[in-house]
Formats: C-alpha cells, sequence, structure tokens
C-alpha cells in the first residue's frame, strides 16, 4: 500500500517539476529575467550542461550513468528493505524524482532547464528538482542525528543481525564437517 504511494509522490513530483521547466523555457527562455522579490528573488532561464555550480560541463555521460545507478540503486531499497519510518521513504522518494526529473532534461535536451535565482546573494541558478534533492538530503540528515534512534536504523543494514548469525552458524558447521571428513 505505502509502496503505492511512493509510486504516486514520485510520479507527482517528477511531474511538477517538468511542468515548472515547461514553464521556463515557454515564458523565460527569450533571456529576460522576471523579478518575484526585488533584489531577492529573480525567475531567470539558463541551460546548465554541468553539475551544481556548473561543475562538469559538458560530461553528460557522467551525470547519466551517476543518475541511473543512484536512481535504481534507492528505488531498489526502497522495495527490498522496509524502513520503519514514512518521512524516511518519502525522503528517498523526493531524490529519485529530483534524479529523474534532471535526467529527463539531459536526456531529452542535453542540459538541465534551471530557472530560480536568488540575487540577493548571487546564489547559482537551480531548478525544483534541485530543491527536491537538497529538502531530501537535509530532511534524511536530521532523521539519522536527531530522530532515529540506532535500534530504528536496523533497516539500513543490508542484513539483517539473525541473517549474519545464521550464516556465521552455516560457515561453522561446514568447517566442522570438513573436518571430521578430513580426519576419515
Amino acid at each position: 500500500m505505502f509502496q503505492g504511494l511512493i509510486v504516486a509522490v514520485t510520479a507527482v513530483l517528477v511531474g511538477l517539476d517538468q511542468l515548472t521547466k515547461w514553464l521556463a523555457v515557454m515564458y523565460l527562455q527569450n533571456g529576460e529575467s522576471v523579478t518575484a522579490i526585488p533584489r531577492l528573488f529573480n525567475f531567470t532561464y539558463a541551460e546548465n550542461t554541468g553539475a551544481a555550480f556548473g561543475i562538469l560541463k559538458d560530461h553528460r555521460w557522467v551525470f547519466l550513468t551517476i543518475s541511473t545507478v543512484t536512481i535504481i540503486g534507492m528505488t531498489l531499497y526502497l522495495y527490498l528493505f522496509r524502513s520503519e519510518g514514512r518521512l524516511y521513504d518519502v525522503a528517498i522518494a523526493m531524490i529519485i524524482s529530483g534524479g529523474i526529473g534532471n535526467m529527463i532534461d539531459r536526456l531529452r535536451l542535453d542540459y538541465v532547464v534551471d530557472f530560480l535565482y536568488f540575487s540577493l546573494i548571487n546564489f547559482p541558478i537551480f531548478n525544483v528538482a534541485d530543491i527536491y534533492v537538497t529538502c531530501a538530503t537535509i530532511l534524511l540528515a536530521g532523521l539519522l542525528l536527531f530522530y532515529y534512534k540506532e535500534e530504528d536504523l536496523k533497516f539500513l543494514s543490508i542484513r539483517p543481525k539473525k541473517y549474519r548469525e545464521v550464516k556465521l552458524q552455516e560457515a561453522e558447521e561446514a568447517v566442522k564437517r570438513a573436518i571430521k571428513e578430513f580426519k576419515y
């Protein structure tokens, strides 16, 4: 049930990201910046062929590879390992959504459409998908540092303790059998 909700949240977030980018292309691509809050925040169109802050410009294959591996890994993690916290799962879904939103741009356009600009601090231009990833990362850090207790994080273990104990016991028995067979 909750996995279906995660899929729906991801689809809505990706759709919202793509809608805002489409609006940016339709209304901002002509090069004019639209002031939303004077001396603080503008809508400014930019085509980003690099990563955050324009690093690694024109290395599309690097971003596509990293994005693909991350999206597949996080998706598998969501479905194979159940967390105890819904906020944790929603944060992972937000990161997946941001990755998919920017990947769509890279595949379709060879660049990512950015259009949000904080002019007060001359912050690099970014987009809604970037907001998803940033907010989700902050949420995850807050949950891991201040909310979850150690026993709440057992779902982060790839193999639960019981599984490791069973495998260790099986290995010990196999060694004992091998020694016994070697003696005869």
